[in-house]
């Protein structure tokens, strides 16, 4: 195991000098940037998230998008209900299982679903003003490196 630097004191803490804070103020100013572009789409957080993860096929059921979005799934109904009287998602029974209900994007949730990683990526972008190539791998490695570590709390591996 690496051995922690103690780059925090609690004597010297400053908030807005904190990582954690710097990591939520960003997330928190492109989520609200996000939130308004969105709009010229129709779509709110909550729904541009669903159309998003069903458009890349890493969701095909209410349950996926239950525990990926982790939205608890009496929400992810009324959302699913939302999107589909707006005519953008279907729900299909599983030829397999008429259990399972299957969810798909319309010929018009298609088309809107295709706008959202156009308005993320000219957001991100814009985030990523003055960067250089080299910096931008090296952010996301720091972040990726600083999930991984923060993975052990929810493993209970970090005590």
């Amino acid at each position: 195991m690496s051995k922690v630097h103690p780059f925090y004191r609690a004597e010297t803490f400053r908030i807005e000098n904190s990582v954690g804070y710097l990591v939520r103020r960003l997330t928190h100013t492109l989520g609200r940037e996000l939130d308004r572009r969105m709009v010229e789409l129709g779509l709110t957080d909550a729904q541009w998230k669903p159309l998003l993860l069903l458009q890349q096929g890493v969701c095909t059921t209410a349950a996926d998008i239950s525990r990926i979005a982790c939205h608890d799934t009496g929400a992810v109904t009324r959302l699913l209900d939302r999107l589909e009287g707006k005519g953008l998602v279907q729900r299909l029974r599983s030829a397999e299982d008429r259990r399972v209900v299957k969810l798909a994007l319309t010929e018009e949730g298609t088309r809107v679903a295709a706008e959202v990683p156009r308005i993320i990526s000219d957001l991100a972008n814009q985030m990523l003003t003055g960067f250089s190539e080299d910096e931008f791998v090296q952010f996301k490695a720091l972040l990726n490196r600083a999930l991984l570590n923060a993975s052990a709390f929810e493993s209970g591996e970090a005590r």
